[in-house]
């Protein structure tokens, strides 16, 4: 095996869905940065049981390059696995293994670069980090974030690894999450019309929702690139009552809304508490309890980055040529950083959403040659001093094309 397919095994093996702690495997990447010289600083969540980690090779300037990746998966619970999930298996050139596309794979490609940092000479700072939850929304890496635009610290670029066919990411639609609860009067199903439906109240809501989303796509911003370019309102669960003879109190919805980096997210929500307001409008005299309290679970921002910024073009001089680019309708971290750091962000990585989540989730073997090849030459051009020359061609001293 490859140096990024001994990594990959090695964190593959490691169970990190959201619910088990990930220090075991921080504790096998943290070993292995400080071995090879890396600085490391660990930024734990509140219980102690998981944690992000931020390393840096070479000195501590503003420029440089950012590697960010996640190592929490998603659960394989009901899936019908014909491998073992946590365990990677090869066959026909490919890998496979619970995280190998999302996102194992980029992050196992980043370790075996890093291992090879300890003979070389860096002019700018190469930053490499790892968070813990994203697949949640994105937790662990907003405490380390913070904690990186409050020390000032400015890459040149910051490349997030989600897999992207190794394709140069260039926006990813942000997401606002909500729980709805309705709530109504109780009473005999035989009396009906004197009771409120909770579970009526929040089919109106949703018809309120569709309503938005056809206005949205007749004249919501648009940005070119996506599956569906426009912003889009879901709602994926609706939960109520417990007995056909009873007329429910409570109700239960979830629902999201994935926006263009356009969008103004505040104004949306607002759009949706104003819908909230008007299907209880009719209700308020005759049962001034009725309520529909929406409640914001998790967001994250969009990412939009601008294609002429010379860092991104930079980085596609380190693509093969006609590498293409892309835009992700899922959501990353990438928002997050482009939010709170001035520094351009782009989104590369090694393998096809389409295999994560899934079970047999693979990723290609040629999809992380090609990523170690591509991330030892934007070490080349971001950290040894070759940033500002447009014709430099890097030296394949990791690998090649």
């Amino acid at each position: 095996m490859t140096s990024t397919e001994d990594w990959l095994e090695r964190l593959i093996a490691h169970p990190t869905v959201s619910a088990e702690t990930n220090l075991p495997l921080i504790g096998e990447i943290e070993a292995a940065l400080l071995k090879a010289g890396a600085v490391c600083e660990r930024f734990p969540d509140p219980t102690g049981q998981k944690s992000s980690l931020l390393a840096r090779f070479g000195p501590d300037v503003s420029g440089g390059l950012m590697l960010s990746g996640h190592v929490d998966v998603v659960p394989v619970d009901g899936q019908d696995w014909t491998v073992p999930p946590f365990a990677m298996t090869r066959k026909d050139g490919r890998l496979y293994g619970r995280g190998s596309a999302d996102m194992k794979g980029f992050v196992a490609s980043v370790m075996a670069l890093a291992e090879k940092l300890h003979s070389v000479r860096l002019t700018s700072p190469l930053w490499i980090a790892i968070s813990y939850d994203e697949e949640i929304g994105c937790v662990g890496v907003r405490p380390m974030i913070e904690d990186i635009e409050a020390r000032g610290i400015r890459p040149d670029l910051i490349v997030v690894g989600e897999p992207t066919l190794m394709q140069l990411g260039l926006g990813h639609k942000g997401k606002m999450a909500f729980r709805v609860t309705a709530t109504g009067v109780p009473r005999h199903s035989a009396e009906a019309p004197l009771a409120l439906n909770a579970l009526h109240l929040a089919t109106d809501f949703v018809m309120g929702l569709r309503r938005l989303q056809e206005e949205i796509e007749a004249r919501g911003p648009r940005e070119p690139g996506y599956s569906v370019p426009y912003a889009t309102v879901h709602v994926g669960s609706l939960v109520g009552g417990t007995v056909v003879n009873l007329v429910p109190d409570k109700a239960e919805l979830l629902m999201e809304c994935r926006m263009m980096a356009a969008d103004d997210p505040l104004a949306l929500a607002e759009r949706i508490g104003k819908i909230a307001e008007a299907v209880l409008a009719p209700y308020r005299e005759r049962f001034p309890e009725a309520a529909l309290d929406v409640k914001d679970t998790g967001n994250y921002p969009g990412l939009a980055t601008d294609t002429d910024d010379p860092a991104v073009l930079a980085f596609a001089g380190c693509l093969p040529a006609g590498t293409g680019q892309c835009w992700l309708s899922f959501g990353t971290e990438a928002g997050l950083f482009a939010q709170a750091l001035e520094a351009p962000v782009i989104i590369c990585g090694p393998g096809n959403m389409e295999q994560g989540h899934r079970p047999d989730e693979f990723v290609a073997e040629s999809q992380l040659g090609l990523c170690d090849a591509v991330l030892a030459r934007s070490v080349d051009r971001f950290c040894r001093g070759y940033l500002g020359s447009a014709s430099y061609v890097p030296k394949q001293m990791y690998g090649k094309m």
